[in-house]
């Protein structure tokens, strides 16, 4: 009996220490789980850098090039978590896509436009920011561009943390200011070019939030509040959809097609309203055919918005893997160019190679690090339904084709975000105005003040936080930028 009791004791202390062991398993696993995306962003850039010392041709500086290429892998990944939400984050916030399926969508369409359309040709002075000639030496400009690539990753990585979408561009182009500044001195910086970059900041999102204001305007006019609202879709959803076609072919001819020929701004007009007016025919018994028992309620629409905004979230993942790869390897590329010929040139060519890290880097930091974003901006700013968000998409790509026409260096980041809050505060007014025409009509008292603000639609502190990172972007990689080529310099010599 007393050697049954020892057993019983035995048997017991065992099942503690195993529930201990139980527990510990556990709370290992759930302290390593936010280990998991950065350890494999950490591999792949470590497989950039292997990839580079096997791809550098005998005569470059192998060090020099493959510690460029982990900081070109480390900014694309940074591109990917941050600047790609701007394209999902509307879809996935009205519902038309999950995460999974923006995320799988993304990846394809931005790899794609990435290597099949990113530009064959890149500024590496990041359009005329810095003078080529001012930097005689080889070796300054290889450490005023990688301390440039550098600060713009790292600054891009804080904005993503801190849930800011902020623009690549203008990270890279402060960061190629400040070094060029230390470098080269005051004299050597575009002033009058980094003018217009500054006014870009408020030409951007207005031009965005008016456009997609106006849109959601058209909508609620010809459609939502319309008597027959299904009969009113049936005309109007394919003609917005043709526009939208239209202006994706427009943009796509002028980003991508001039790697095959050279398109000037007239014919991608025409290509874009060919395209377009070709999509307006083939949409309307599309249109017609689902709007088939649909009741006449603002819930119907939705379903006839839904493909075209999916489509339209695709076409623009396509065109920012164009357009924006290069903000991650232009800067690689013109080290490795300078590297191997020693010489500083105004343009260089982009190696397979060199494409396929940016590429790469934007599809894995999307997959490990963009829902944070893409849930930021798809819901967080403003409620997003499949009309307002198809809006936004449809501003972005008009507003950046009027942008490239009158010559002027918008932000997609800054459009595609001003178009969400174009959107919120078009139906805060809207709301405003109804409420007051209703009480009008009833003789009701007036919303009190404290009504009013429970009443806003926008966040106004995603709106600081963000136009306080917008405006802080160029000094902030500037500063960083500086600092990280006086480490450089001094590691060096």
């Amino acid at each position: 009996m007393a050697r049954t009791d020892l057993e019983a004791r035995h048997l017991e202390t065992l099942d503690r220490d195993l529930g201990r062991f139980s527990r510990l398993e556990l709370a290992t696993a759930y302290v390593a789980r936010p280990l998991v995306a950065p350890g494999i962003a950490f591999v792949f850039i470590a497989l950039a850098a292997l990839a580079a010392a096997l791809m550098l041709d005998q005569g470059g500086n192998m060090l020099v090039v493959v510690c460029a290429a982990a900081f070109g892998a480390y900014m694309a990944l940074n591109i990917g978590a941050n600047d790609v939400a701007n394209n999902m984050g509307p879809a996935v916030g009205a519902n038309a896509l999950t995460m999974g399926g923006a995320i799988a969508i993304a990846v394809v369409f931005e790899s794609a436009g990435a290597l099949l359309a990113g530009g064959d040709v890149v500024s590496t002075i990041s359009k005329g920011i810095v003078a080529p000639e001012s930097m005689a030496r080889s070796d300054i400009f290889i450490w005023a561009m990688m301390a440039a690539l550098l600060s713009s990753a790292l600054w891009v990585n804080l904005a993503t943390w801190i849930g800011a979408p902020v623009s690549t561009t203008h990270a890279v182009v402060g960061g190629v200011m400040g070094s060029g500044i230390v470098a080269a001195g005051l004299s050597a910086v575009n002033w009058p070019m980094m003018a217009t970059i500054a006014a870009s900041w408020v030409i951007s999102p207005v031009m965005g939030g008016i456009c997609a204001a106006g849109f959601l305007w058209f909508i609620k006019a010809r459609i939502i509040h319309r008597p027959d609202k299904i009969a009113a879709a049936r005309v109007w959803v394919p003609v917005l959809v043709g526009i939208m076609a239209g202006t994706c072919a427009a943009y796509l001819a002028l980003k991508g097609l001039n790697r095959v020929l050279e398109i000037g701004f007239g014919t991608a007009l025409a290509i874009g309203a060919a395209l377009g007016l070709a999509t307006w025919l083939a949409m309307i018994p599309v249109i017609r055919r689902q709007s088939r028992g649909l009741e006449n309620r603002n819930k119907s629409l939705k379903v006839l918005f839904g493909i075209p905004l999916v489509v339209s979230a695709a076409l623009l993942s396509f065109a920012h893997g164009a357009n924006d790869v290069a903000n991650a390897v232009g800067p690689l590329a013109a080290i490795v160019h300078a590297s191997q010929s020693g010489a500083v040139s105004d343009s260089v060519d982009l190696p397979l190679w060199v494409m396929m890290i940016g590429a790469l880097g934007i599809s894995f930091g999307l997959f490990l690090f963009g829902p944070k974003l893409i849930r930021m901006v798809g819901s967080q700013i403003t409620k997003l339904n499949p009309m307002r968000a198809y809006c936004v998409a449809l501003s972005a790509a008009i507003t950046v084709i009027l942008a490239s026409w009158l010559g002027l260096p918008v932000s997609s980041t800054h459009i595609a975000v001003g178009a969400i809050f174009g959107v919120g505060f078009f139906r805060e007014w809207d709301a405003e105005r109804r409420l007051k025409l209703a009480q009008e009509e009833l003789n009701r008292p007036r919303v009190s003040p404290e009504e009013r603000r429970r009443r806003k639609l926008v966040r106004r502190a995603h709106v600081l936080t963000i136009a306080a990172a917008w405006v802080i972007t160029v000094p902030a990689a500037a500063i960083l930028s500086a600092v990280i080529f006086l480490v450089i310099r001094l590691l060096a010599a």
